[in-house]
């Protein structure tokens, strides 16, 4: 049997949630989101979980998912270090920030040599796109450098308690263009309001698609993540040394503008939830108890 693996990021503090939200429970037995993607994943047939994780985090993260998970599918551990730099470079004394989501698929390049999905460790996506990657990237007639990603309908990604930040796609006949990193999201009736770069009022299509940073790609991907990582390296400035960012979404976007990939967005009507303010987590345990009362999920996971 081939091995596909699930990718979870999970390295990062949840800054307004006020806390680590990765670990906080929200099932009614008390599983954690992660649990629900694990759980969805290895339906959809993904056989191997990746965690990318602090090194302070090990130990807490063994204790509330892996030792369980462990048992049910191949696991690994990936730390994404702030010394993980290409050679000749040295991390900026005084940084704290990690580099970024590029940087920490890239931390992944040692231990994943398979077809890959990757996600946020605090999103919860539903059953529908783990499917649908998991068919893509297990389809023999998709070359090496044919990638996919969540198309996620807008108006089932919003938070009832703030703005939110999301990749708003472009795309022609199912196939991505570029994203459009867009802040400050809100609902305003039919239709959803936002800022651009230059921090003027802009309106989004509800029914549009946005990306959730859930993917799916060959190891291919990796040698790319690489000469990317040392081209950023090497230009950033002294300020941005401090807390410039290696991003994933700019990493695709630079590779489709050169034609060296080409990413699939596959459409998912389930509507996304996560704890992004600490006022979301009511939120999120009702519908958690919502989609047990309705038989998507057993009371218990992993029992």
């Amino acid at each position: 049997m081939s091995t596909t693996s699930l990718v979870i990021m999970a390295a990062g503090m949840g800054s307004r949630f006020g806390g680590i939200k990765q670990l906080e429970p929200v099932g009614p037995s008390g599983e954690i989101i992660m649990d629900y993607s694990v759980y969805d994943a290895i339906e959809a047939g993904f056989n191997k979980i990746v965690f990318i994780i602090r090194r302070d985090l090990e130990k807490d993260f063994k204790e509330v998912i892996g030792n369980r998970i462990e048992k049910l599918v191949q696991v690994e551990y990936v730390f994404q270090e702030l010394d993980d730099l290409p050679a000749g470079y040295r991390k900026p004394e005084g940084r704290t920030k990690p580099w970024g989501t590029g940087q920490a698929i890239l931390s992944c390049r040692d231990v994943v040599k398979e077809p890959f999905a990757v996600i946020n460790a605090d999103d919860y996506y539903g059953k529908e796109a783990f499917h649908k990657i998991y068919q893509f990237l297990n389809n023999p007639s998709y070359k090496e450098n044919q990638y996919c990603m969540a198309g996620f309908i807008l108006g089932n990604t919003l938070s009832d308690n703030g703005t939110v930040t999301r990749g708003v796609c472009k795309g022609e006949r199912g196939i991505l263009k570029h994203i459009v990193e867009t802040s400050d999201i809100k609902q305003e009736g039919d239709h959803a309001v936002a800022k651009d770069d230059a921090g003027n009022d802009i309106t989004l299509d509800l029914n549009g698609l946005v990306s959730m940073n859930m993917w799916g790609f060959k190891p291919g991907l990796f040698s790319e993540l690489e000469k990317g990582f040392i081209h950023f390296q090497s230009t950033l400035t002294d300020e941005d040394k401090m807390k410039k960012e290696y991003l994933l979404p700019d990493v695709i976007g630079d590779l489709i503008e050169q034609h060296q990939v080409e990413v699939s967005i596959l459409k998912t009507s389930d509507r996304w939830f996560g704890v992004t303010y600490r006022e979301d987590k009511e939120i999120v345990v009702k519908s958690f108890q919502d989609l047990v009362n309705r038989g998507v999920y057993p009371s218990k996971l992993f029992a």
